[in-house]
């Protein structure tokens, strides 16, 4: 696929026909080759991640980055006079400049494929299902797209929490039992709490999930099953290569791809 792109405003640098030359001078502004990614994947993933930890922050740069666009500006020119960036700025900038520049279906790819943030990962993945065309059915579809966006992890189940037990003694007064039953309630309460903890934001789905035989209703052999899986995962793994194509193009253009991978 060829991906187009939406001007930026007057003068644009993105235009078709207009593509920056690969290993274009770094960013004014910006110091250090920490603030350079080493891949369009990795710049990627620390743009969604960026705009997932602090929407506030996330929000105040987005109104920025939507002024200096509406000037035909880049991050060079708002560097300027600022004293530069840090790397936290840096995402939210790639963040936001991908998500205006992509095409909607590549956009929606890769946070389907790298966002953490459950919400935008399932939204995402409903954004993505009907643009894969298929002669599976919409279950099919849906459950193969879904797997693909969300991998089964091994090791990764979902555990409820661990049950607490206490022995009272049977001579142990009324205000002994009343408080070792109040201390097993709270244990496992914090128990919970802890497992919960730990779980927020990861997505784990049951592993009868991914067992293809629930994908189909029809009783389809499983050659043909397994084909049509391999067809879907081919089409977004395509989706998601074109749209990292022109994230690497834009992130030449502002100086921000280490030669070594443009």
């Amino acid at each position: 696929m060829t991906a187009g792109r939406r001007s930026s405003g007057p003068g644009s640098q993105y235009q078709e026909g207009n593509r920056p030359a690969p290993g274009a001078a770094t960013t004014p502004g910006i110091r250090g080759k920490d603030m350079i990614y080493s891949s369009a994947s990795g710049a990627v993933v620390a743009a969604l991640a960026a705009g997932e930890k602090g929407s506030a922050k996330a929000q105040a740069w987005q109104k920025l980055y939507k002024a200096a666009e509406e000037e035909g500006g880049c991050l060079a020119s708002l560097a300027v006079g600022s004293g530069g960036f840090d790397q936290a700025q840096i995402d939210f900038w790639v963040s936001a400049r991908l998500h205006h520049m992509l095409k909607p279906q590549h956009w929606d790819a890769l946070v389907a494929k790298y966002s953490t943030n459950k919400a935008k990962k399932v939204q995402a993945i409903t954004l993505v299902r009907p643009r894969i065309a298929s002669p599976a059915s919409q279950l099919f579809i849906y459950k193969a797209v879904t797997a693909w966006a969300i991998p089964k992890l091994k090791g990764a189940r979902r555990k409820p929490p661990r049950s607490v037990s206490v022995e009272i003694p049977l001579d142990a007064s009324a205000w002994r039992r009343d408080a070792t039953v109040n201390a097993a309630v709270a244990a496992g309460q914090a128990e919970k709490k802890r497992i919960e903890a730990l779980l927020e934001g990861v997505i784990i789905l049951p592993d009868s999930f991914y067992d293809m035989n629930t994908w189909d209703l029809d009783a389809t052999p499983e050659s043909t099953r397994r084909r049509w899986r391999a067809e879907i995962n081919e089409k977004l793994d395509g989706l998601v290569d074109d749209a990292l194509a022109d994230v690497k193009v834009i992130l030449e253009a502002e100086g921000l791809l280490m030669k070594e991978a443009a």
